[in-house]
C-alpha cells in the first residue's frame, strides 16, 4: 500500500521561521523541530509530509513588495506537481493582515475560501486521473505584542483581526464542507517577535495536527 500523502501549504509558520527580537534576518528551524517534521515523526511510516511553506505568503493578495507571495497564484501548480495527495493542510492569513492591504477579517477568510476551492477543484492534475484531496483549514493563533517598531507598524491592527480567524475560518470550513482546526486551541504565539513559533509551539502544533490527520484519514493514534 502506498503512503498517504499530505501537503502542508502555508507561510513562515510552516516554513519554520525562527523568531528574533530584531525581526530579521533569521534562519529556519531544523526539519525535526518544525511542526511539519513533528507531524511526520508522529504519523510515522505510511505517511509522506510535503512542505510548501513560504515566508510572507498571502492567501490571494499580490504583495507590492514581492511578486512571489500570492498563494492562490502558486497553489494550483503545487497541487498538480505533488499529486496524488490525500490531504492538503492550509494555514494562512497572518500576512493578509498587514496594514497596507487594508483587509477586513472576513476578506481574509474569503482569501482562504479561494484556496479551498482550488484544492477541491484540483482533480485530474495534468494528464492524470487523481481525485481531489481532502482539505484541512487551520486558523493560525492570534498575534501577540511585537517588540520591534517596524513589525508593529507593518501589522498595525492585525492583532484584533487575527483574533477573529478562529470563528471565521471555522464557519468557512463548515460552509465548504471541509475539515477545520483552530491552532489557538493548542498553542499561542510565543515567539519573541510576536508573530512566529517557539520550538515548543511547533511541537504542540505538530502533535495536534497529527491527531487531526489521523481522525480525517481514518487512523488511530499509535500507543
Amino acid at each position: 500500500m502506498s503512503d498517504k500523502r499530505i501537503m502542508c501549504f502555508g507561510d513562515s509558520l510552516t516554513w519554520g521561521w525562527i523568531p528574533v527580537v530584531e525581526g530579521v534576518p533569521t534562519t529556519r528551524y531544523a526539519p525535526d523541530v518544525r511542526w511539519t517534521g513533528v507531524l511526520q515523526a508522529e504519523l510515522g511510516a505510511g505517511y509522506t509530509i510535503i512542505e510548501e511553506g513560504l515566508s510572507a505568503r498571502t492567501t490571494m493578495l499580490n504583495d507590492p513588495t514581492d511578486p512571489r507571495l500570492d498563494g492562490s497564484a502558486y497553489l494550483p501548480s503545487a497541487l498538480a506537481s505533488h499529486l496524488p495527495l490525500d490531504l492538503v493542510i492550509i494555514m494562512l492569513g497572518t500576512n493578509d493582515t498587514k496594514a497596507y492591504f487594508h483587509r477586513t477579517p472576513f476578506e481574509v477568510a474569503a482569501g482562504m475560501s479561494k484556496l479551498v476551492g482550488q484544492v477541491l477543484g484540483s482533480a485530474g492534475g495534468v494528464g492524470t486521473t487523481y481525485p481531489a484531496p481532502e482539505v484541512l483549514v487551520v486558523a493560525p493563533p492570534p498575534l501577540t505584542p511585537m517588540p520591534h517598531a517596524y513589525f508593529e507598524s507593518l501589522f498595525g491592527g492585525a492583532h484584533e483581526k487575527s483574533a477573529q480567524f478562529a470563528k471565521l475560518y471555522g464557519d468557512l470550513a463548515d460552509f465548504m464542507k471541509v475539515h477545520f482546526l483552530n491552532a489557538g486551541d493548542h498553542i499561542s504565539t510565543d515567539g519573541v517577535d510576536g508573530i512566529h513559533f517557539t520550538p515548543e509551539n511547533n511541537r504542540d502544533l505538530g502533535l495536534a495536527m497529527a491527531r487531526k490527520v489521523m481522525e480525517i484519514l481514518g487512523d488511530t493514534v499509535a500507543a
